[in-house]
């Protein structure tokens, strides 16, 4: 780090659970963010921030007004945009020293198992039990810990699934696939209090930072968050023996 770094990061450094080596591997380290809408955008805006030296933003979808609400990385000039452009734009001029790469297209399949091969944690930030399923079989495979969030109306769930430990779950573990698909309520059809996105991607923010820097301990079992109470409730979630995804045991890459 150069005397610049030194003071843009100075009040994370002068943490004891991070300090200049925590910070130094967290300009080292490479986050996958899978979505970049409501939980996407403070999501990369604050890993940005926060000094992770590379992010991966992933959206085929383009801004739309009804996005303006509560995707704090997009503006009405963005209308119309890519949404992982134009939250590279806006995570990039907070922080011009972040490398910053978007995936405009679906990932799946092969690019899928590149993409998150190539990092060292991957945030999904998707609506979709297709991508989510599919983002934690590929974070399975290839050993890369993964963030899970998700806000509808005024819930919020966090959840993280780290295939480097034995004992920890994945995702299919705490919701096993049905057949059922994409059957699922979607905030285009539930709606979704606008700063429940924030607390939920910034958590998510905040548990890769820890993942990435080696502070803390992250997060265990699933935590729900009720916006009408103001209530946080978390639960164990046991790794299922019979999982379709981690029943059998990989070795993490």
């Amino acid at each position: 780090m150069n005397d610049r770094d030194l003071l843009r990061y100075s009040r994370q450094i002068m943490l004891e659970a991070i300090d200049i080596e925590g910070q130094e591997r967290l300009l080292a380290g490479h986050a996958l963010v899978v979505g970049a809408g409501g939980l996407g955008s403070p999501v990369a805006l604050y890993l940005a921030a926060a000094g992770v030296g590379r992010l991966t933003l992933a959206d085929a979808d383009e801004v739309e007004l009804s996005n303006l609400q509560r995707q704090i990385a997009h503006g009405e000039a963005d209308l119309g945009r890519n949404k992982a452009e134009s939250a590279r734009e806006a995570a990039q001029a907070l922080n011009p020293g972040c490398r910053i790469e978007t995936c405009t297209t679906h990932l799946e399949g092969e690019s899928m198992a590149a993409a998150v091969a190539a990092a060292d944690v991957v945030l999904d930030c998707t609506d979709r039990f297709s991508s989510r399923y599919a983002i934690n079989a590929a974070c399975h495979a290839a050993g890369v810990p993964l963030v899970s969030g998700a806000a509808i109306r005024f819930s919020g769930q966090l959840a993280v699934f780290d295939p480097r430990d034995p004992d920890c779950p994945c995702y299919a573990c705490l919701y096993p696939p049905d057949g059922q698909g994409d059957v699922a309520l979607s905030c285009a059809e539930s709606g979704v209090v606008a700063p429940l996105v924030g607390l939920i991607g910034s958590f998510q923010a905040l548990e890769a930072i820890k993942l990435l820097s080696g502070a803390g301990t992250p997060h265990r079992g699933l935590s729900t968050f009720d916006g009408l109470s103001g209530e946080w409730r978390r639960f164990g979630v046991p790794r299922d023996p019979a999982c379709v995804t981690c029943g059998n045991p990989v070795t993490a890459s």
